[in-house]
């Protein structure tokens, strides 16, 4: 949206009887946050607002440029916004910076551990939120690996390193995992997407019998690609949302995400009705989905047990 455009949105909630204006910072595109998008503004009109009339939404994407997230932070503090909604730690972690005022409803992974917020009941700032708590999940992913390759002695862990957030736990836990179920785990970094073609032929040389993808801002803006690759490569691949599998990933298992973004809605709803982020507890999920893409089993030519079919939700 032009800046004119912006100025004129913020020039109408500053009218008399302001119309609140919320700040939508994403990591990635309209196209790969269109859903989550959808359930967040869904989440508001159960709650009486709609988006133009008594609520304003301003949305920002970083398109998957981590060191664009201190820049539109920073926009939306000068431009007053009444909230900042925002997904992952990388993003929160700017915005946090950027205000110490404004209130943050944060969607990510560990807050706690991220020096985000001082304790998921009691999270004494301005950031609040819900908490994906992928780490937590990362061993049973795992199990679900094995579930489908019962002969996987090696697999792989893609992921992008990044300094202060929570996917090096989630590798680290992967690994924790496989020690107790006797595979080896091969972890393989990524920093640009130029690098992908170059993972996949290190992984293959080893080789592994699976891929776990790591869910991260950059891998998720790139996980087309990435579990294009995957099926390339004929690798059963493993990742944690929903939205992994909707562009290929083999089996996803993580928090329903949409779930979060509609729970998104009720926080800030609270927020405009005066509680402080400081008094609203961090949440964690409490529905998790598995998703089973079949084309891409049939595509590498696999089988999937008939008893994780009957679990799988979608």
């Amino acid at each position: 949206m032009a800046t004119t455009a912006f100025l004129a949105t913020v020039a109408q909630a500053q009218q008399p009887g302001k119309v609140p204006l919320i700040g939508f910072l994403r990591s990635g595109s309209p196209l790969t946050h269109g859903s989550q998008n959808e359930a967040f503004v869904q989440g508001l009109r159960e709650l009486g607002y709609v988006e133009g009339k008594n609520i304003l939404i301003e949305y920002r994407y970083a398109e998957g440029n981590g060191r664009r997230w201190p820049e539109l932070a920073g926009e939306m503090v000068r431009h007053k916004v009444d909230v900042i909604v925002v997904g992952g730690i990388g993003f929160t972690k700017a915005a946090r910076q950027a205000t110490s005022t404004i209130p943050i409803v944060a969607t990510a992974g560990d807050l706690v551990r991220a020096g985000l917020v001082s304790s998921l009941r009691k999270p004494g700032g301005n950031v609040t939120g819900s908490t994906e708590i992928s780490p937590d999940l990362s061993g049973k992913r795992l199990e679900l690996l094995k579930e489908v390759v019962p002969k996987a002695s090696r697999v792989a862990v893609l992921w992008y390193p990044t300094v202060g957030l929570t996917d090096d736990d989630e590798v680290k836990e992967t690994q924790a995992a496989a020690r107790q179920l006797g595979v080896k785990v091969q972890a393989v970094e990524v920093r640009a997407a130029d690098e992908f073609e170059k993972a996949y032929a290190a992984i293959s040389k080893q080789p592994a019998n699976a891929i776990i993808i790591i869910q991260g801002s950059f891998t998720l803006f790139h996980r087309r690609d990435l579990v294009e690759l995957a099926v390339k490569n004929r690798l059963p691949s493993f990742c944690e949302s929903a939205r992994f599998a909707d562009e290929g990933c083999l089996v996803s298992y993580g928090a329903d995400v949409l779930y979060l973004y509609r729970r998104a809605a009720v926080f800030v709803d609270k927020i405009l009705k005066g509680t402080k982020p400081a008094d609203l507890p961090v949440e964690q999920p409490t529905k998790f989905e598995l998703v089973i893409n079949l084309k891409t089993a049939k595509q590498i030519g696999l089988s999937i047990p008939p008893n994780m079919l009957a679990r799988a939700d979608e």
